[in-house]
C-alpha cells in the first residue's frame, strides 16, 4: 500500500510521516519511508539541484525535474517495495507537483498534469494522501528563522496559490484525501492519522 503525505513546507508533514512509519513497524509491518524529491541516488542529485537557491530554474523545467526524480523513485524503490508486500510511506508525490508547479507556477492546468503523473509513475496512485492543513501564515512563521531554500523562498502569494491548488485537489478525490488541521497538537494528529490508517489495514485484510 503506497501512503502520501502532503502540504505546505512547515504542515509538519514530514514528522507526521515519520510518526506513522514508526507505528507501521510496532505493529508488525514492513514500512518503507522515502521522500521527494530523492530516495535514489539519481533522485538525491536532482534535489540538491531544484534547491539550490543559487540557480535558475524555469517553471517547465522544475517541473521535469521534479518528476524525473519520481520516477526514478518509483521504479528503484517504491514499486519493488509494494510487489514485496511493504508498506511506502512517502513525504510528498505527485500531488505536491500539481500544487507546486501546477498552482504556484501556473505551469499546466490540473487535468493536464494528472494525465503527466499517470505517465511518470506508470499509473501508480496513492491509496490514501493524508493532507496536513495550516494557514499560509503559520507555515511561514514555522520556518522564519530558516534559511530558505530555492523553493521556501517563492514568497506569500505562491505559497497562496499552493494551498488553494491542494484543496481543490482534496475536493477532487475525497475518497483517497484525508484532510487534517495542521494546526493541532503533534500526537492528536498521529492519534487522527492512525484511527484511519487501522480502518484501511482492516478494509484491505479483508478484500485481501
Amino acid at each position: 500500500m503506497l501512503v502520501t503525505f502532503e502540504g505546505l513546507d512547515g504542515s509538519g508533514k514530514t514528522s507526521q510521516a515519520q510518526l506513522l512509519v514508526e507505528r507501521l513497524r510496532r505493529e508488525g509491518y514492513t514500512s518503507v519511508l522515502v521522500r521527494e524529491p530523492g530516495g535514489t541516488p539519481l533522485s538525491e542529485r536532482i534535489r540538491a539541484l531544484l534547491l539550490d537557491p543559487a540557480l535558475t530554474i524555469v517553471p517547465f523545467a522544475e517541473l521535469l525535474l521534479f518528476s524525473a526524480a519520481r520516477a526514478q523513485l518509483v521504479a528503484e524503490v517504491i514499486r519493488p517495495a509494494l510487489q514485496a508486500g511493504e508498506m511506502v510511506v512517502c513525504d510528498r508525490f505527485y500531488d505536491s507537483t500539481t500544487a507546486y508547479q501546477g498552482g504556484g507556477r501556473q505551469v499546466a492546468d490540473i487535468e493536464w498534469l494528472q494525465a503527466f503523473h499517470l505517465r511518470v509513475t506508470g499509473g501508480l496512485v496513492p491509496r490514501r494522501t493524508y493532507l496536513l492543513e495550516v494557514p499560509v501564515e503559520v507555515a511561514l512563521e514555522r520556518k522564519a528563522g530558516e534559511v530558505p531554500d530555492r523553493m521556501e523562498a517563492s514568497g506569500r502569494e505562491f505559497y497562496e496559490r499552493v494551498a488553494a491548488t491542494y484543496r481543490l485537489l482534496a475536493e477532487r478525490e475525497p475518497r483517497r484525501f484525508v484532510r487534517i488541521d495542521g494546526t493541532q497538537p503533534v500526537e492528536r494528529i498521529h492519534e487522527r492519522i492512525w484511527e484511519d490508517m487501522r480502518q484501511l489495514l482492516r478494509v484491505e485484510q479483508e478484500q485481501a
